[in-house]
């Protein structure tokens, strides 16, 4: 059971069932392909994915962080080594380091993509329409890349879409075709402040999803 119109959601499961049916009238039709955001994205993606009896699969991407604050994201860098570099973080770091940080990050996401799905290449995205999926957008940097990276590999429409977000985010998602959010708050100082129950997410807990595909997928 879920409520409708939450102030707040019980837990990612309940955010993914809403934002589900939210999206089911007017992308159900189209057969999208639902892409979740590790690691607190893909529960969310997978109850989506569910409501809307489409394909699922994740797609990996790491915040840029400012080194020692780790909170303070100056861009993000996806799979396939595509990247976003906020102009902020040219302010605040030498071209240099900046380097140094993407690939690190880019380690950890080959990591990941072996860990998450045996090394697999992402699903065909071709003339599809792809919903990227998260449990919830803060500055929004992360999906940049991701979104980017989707326009690479030839997805026709791209929506970003998560329960919850700011009222302003990074601009560059607007490239997107659609966002689609449910709650945005007056007041938004993080996104765990709209669920009751926002645990860390643990890399087993990602696989378990991975491998549990919908029910009911075309």
């Amino acid at each position: 059971m879920f409520t409708e119109n939450p102030l707040k959601f019980r837990d990612r499961k309940d955010a993914g069932m809403q934002l589900g049916l939210m999206l089911k009238p007017k992308y159900e039709a189209a057969n999208p392909l639902v892409l979740g955001i590790p690691r607190g994205g893909v529960e969310v993606a997978w109850y989506v994915a569910d409501i809307l009896k489409c394909g699922f699969s994740i797609v990996v991407a790491k915040k840029l962080a400012v080194p020692g604050n780790e909170e303070y994201g100056f861009g993000a860098v996806a799979e396939e080594h595509t990247s976003y570099v906020a102009p902020v973080g040219f302010e605040l770091l030498s071209r240099e380091l900046i380097n140094e940080i993407i690939e690190e990050q880019y380690a950890e996401i080959d990591r990941r993509v072996r860990k998450y799905r045996n090394g697999k290449p992402l699903p065909d995205m071709k003339g599809r329409t792809v919903i990227i999926v998260d449990d919830g957008i803060a500055t929004g940097s992360t999906l940049v890349p991701v979104l980017e990276l989707c326009r690479k590999q030839g997805a026709e429409k791209v929506v970003i879409a998560a329960p919850v977000s700011g009222k302003n985010y990074d601009p560059r998602l607007k490239v997107a075709d659609k966002v689609e959010v449910l709650l945005q708050p007056d007041f938004f100082s993080a996104v765990g402040q709209v669920y009751d129950h926002f645990d860390q997410v643990s890399d087993e807990q990602v696989i378990k999803f991975i491998n549990q595909p919908p029910p009911s997928p075309h």
